[in-house]
C-alpha cells in the first residue's frame, strides 16, 4: 500500500452533501482511494506532493458518448440541415456517414476520442456503439474508467427522398442484439478490477419496440445496471411517437415501465412545452418524480440552434440532470462552458443555468446516475479520479473562483495531470501511452475514406460537397 498526500491551493472537496472549496490545505491516496481531506494531516505517508499553484476537483463523469464516430463529424455537421427534418442530421448526414465508416476507421476514432476525453478531465465515460470487444479493451488499457454498452435496436430509420421519415423494422424485433448486449454485460464483470463495466442501451425510443424497451428494462435491473436511451432527440422522433401514441416520448415511457432512478435519456430536449413541439404536458414531473435522469449534450444541438428549453428549469422541478459530449469534440471542459451558456440564453438571465449546476451535473449528479457515491467526490473512501488544474495559467488567471474559473475559461492547456484509481493517466499535459500523433494520422485517414463513399450511402447518391458544400470555393489558379 503506498500514502501520497497532495498540498494543493484549492481543492473541491465534498462535505455535508456538497461540494466546498477547501483552501490550501490536503487530501491523501491510498492506492485507488481517498482516504482524508482537511487542512493538515496527522499521519505519516510515503510520498509527498506540493502543489500550491493547483486546483484539485472530482473526475468528469462523461454520461453520453460516442467513441467509435464522432470525430468525422468535424467539417460535414456544421451550417447545414435540412429544414424538413428541423435541422438535424440525423436522418440524412449520421446514417451516410456510418455507412461510409469501416472497421479500422471506428477503432481509429475511438483511439483519437479516448485521448481528447483524457485530456479534457473525464475520468468515467458511458460508451454507446459498435466495436464494443475493442471499446472495452482501449479504455481498459487507456487508463480511464469505462461503461460500455453495444447498442440496438428493433429497426431504424431512414429518408428515401429527403422530404419524409420512414423506418424499417427488423423481423427479429432487436432480439440478437438484445441478447448479445446482456451478454456482454455479463463478461465484462470484474474487468480490471471493475473500472471497465458493461451496460445496456438501446438506441433511440422511436426504433425499439414496447416489448424490447420492457425486456431490457428488466435485464437491467437484474443485472445492476444503467440503461441508456436517446429520446425526445427530434422534432421528427416527437412527432413520430405522439402519432403512434398519441403521448410523448417521455409519457410513453412511463406508461411502459421504462423511468426510473438507474434510467439515463439522451438529450431529452423536445418534450412537453418545448417551443418546436407546442404540445402541452408535464414531462419534467414526470422525469423529476421517476428519478430518471438526462444527459444534455450542449455543443452537437447548439450548433444547429437547437437548445434545451431550458436548462434552469429541468433544475427546478427536480430532474436529475448530467452532461455528455456526444459528438465531436469529446471535450467536457466544452461541454460544461455551452450548458451554462446555451442555458443562461434560453432563459434569458444571467443568474442561472450557474457554474455549479453543470459541475454538479458532471460531478455528483452523474455518480447518482451510475448508483456510485465513490466517484464524482473528493471526500474519504472516494476512488482517485482526480483533476489537477494549473491556477496560474494565462487563462485562468486572476483566481478567485476556482470552479467559475473552470467553467468559463479552462482549456485542455491548463489541465496538468489526471489520476484514475490513484494511477496517472495525464502527466503533465501529455496522455500517458498514447501516440497523438498517429491517432491523429489514423482519423484523418479515416474521415477520408468515409468522404470518399459518400455517394454509396446517400439516398439520392448526390456527393459530400452538394450535402455540406465546402465554407469557400476552390483557389483558381
Amino acid at each position: 500500500m503506498t500514502t501520497t498526500l497532495y498540498r494543493a491551493g484549492w481543492i473541491v472537496a465534498f462535505q455535508e452533501g456538497e461540494h466546498r472549496i477547501l483552501r490550501d490545505g490536503c487530501l491523501v491516496v491510498e492506492d485507488d482511494r481517498v482516504t482524508f481531506v482537511g487542512s493538515t494531516y496527522p499521519g505519516s505517508v510515503d510520498r509527498y506532493v506540493d502543489v500550491p499553484d493547483k486546483i484539485v476537483t472530482p473526475g468528469f463523469i462523461n454520461t453520453h458518448a460516442h467513441l467509435d464516430e464522432s470525430p468525422i463529424d468535424k467539417s460535414v455537421q456544421e451550417d447545414v440541415g435540412n429544414r424538413q427534418f428541423w435541422l438535424t442530421g440525423l436522418i440524412e448526414i449520421l446514417p451516410t456517414e456510418m455507412a461510409g465508416l469501416d472497421d479500422e476507421g471506428a477503432r481509429a476514432c475511438l483511439d483519437y476520442s479516448l485521448i481528447e476525453l483524457a485530456r479534457t478531465g473525464t475520468t468515467t465515460v458511458l460508451q454507446m456503439g459498435g466495436i464494443e470487444e475493442y471499446a472495452a479493451d482501449a479504455i481498459e488499457a487507456s487508463g480511464l474508467r469505462g461503461y460500455v454498452a453495444p447498442m440496438y435496436r428493433s429497426g431504424r430509420w431512414f429518408t428515401p427522398d429527403g422530404k419524409r421519415v420512414d423506418y424499417d423494422w427488423d423481423a427479429d424485433d432487436g432480439r440478437p442484439g438484445f441478447e448479445r448486449a446482456t451478454a456482454f454485460v455479463e463478461r465484462l464483470r470484474g474487468r480490471a478490477d471493475g473500472r471497465v463495466q458493461g451496460f445496456l442501451a438501446p438506441a433511440q425510443v422511436d426504433t425499439c419496440s414496447e416489448a424490447l424497451l420492457r425486456d431490457s428494462r428488466a435485464a437491467a435491473d437484474d443485472l445492476d445496471v444503467p440503461i441508456s436511451l436517446h429520446a425526445s432527440q427530434g422534432v421528427w422522433e416527437f412527432q413520430e411517437m405522439t402519432r403512434r401514441h398519441g403521448r410523448t416520448p417521455v409519457e410513453w415511457l412511463a406508461d411502459i415501465g421504462f423511468l426510473g432512478p438507474r434510467t439515463v435519456l439522451g438529450h431529452a430536449i423536445f418534450i412537453s412545452g418545448n417551443s418546436w413541439v407546442n404540445f402541452a404536458g408535464d414531462d419534467l414531473g414526470l422525469l423529476a418524480s421517476s428519478g430518471t435522469s438526462v444527459s444534455y449534450n450542449a455543443w452537437c444541438f447548439i450548433r444547429r440552434g437547437l437548445v434545451m428549453e431550458s436548462f434552469p428549469e429541468y433544475v427546478a422541478a427536480g430532474v436529475n440532470l448530467c452532461l455528455g459530449t456526444d459528438t465531436a469534440p469529446q471535450s467536457m471542459i466544452e461541454s460544461l462552458r455551452w450548458t451554462a451558456i446555451a442555458g443562461k440564453v434560453a432563459a434569458r438571465r444571467t443568474d442561472v443555468s450557474t457554474a455549479r449546476q453543470v459541475f454538479d451535473a458532471v460531478t455528483v449528479n452523474a455518480a447518482r446516475l451510475l448508483g456510485r457515491d465513490d466517484l464524482g467526490r473528493i471526500a474519504p473512501g472516494a476512488k482517485a479520479d482526480l483533476l489537477f488544474w494549473r491556477a496560474d495559467g494565462f487563462t485562468m488567471t486572476p483566481m478567485r473562483d476556482p470552479i467559475r474559473n473552470l467553467v468559463y475559461y479552462a482549456q485542455a492547456s491548463d489541465l496538468s495531470e489526471v489520476l484514475v484509481d490513484g494511477q496517472p493517466v495525464v502527466e503533465d499535459g501529455v496522455v500517458l501511452g498514447a501516440d497523438m500523433e498517429a491517432a491523429t494520422r489514423r482519423v484523418q485517414q479515416a474521415g477520408e475514406r468515409m468522404w470518399s463513399r459518400w455517394p454509396a450511402g446517400d439516398w439520392a447518391g448526390r456527393p459530400l460537397d452538394e450535402v455540406a458544400p465546402q465554407t469557400y470555393a476552390a483557389f483558381d489558379g
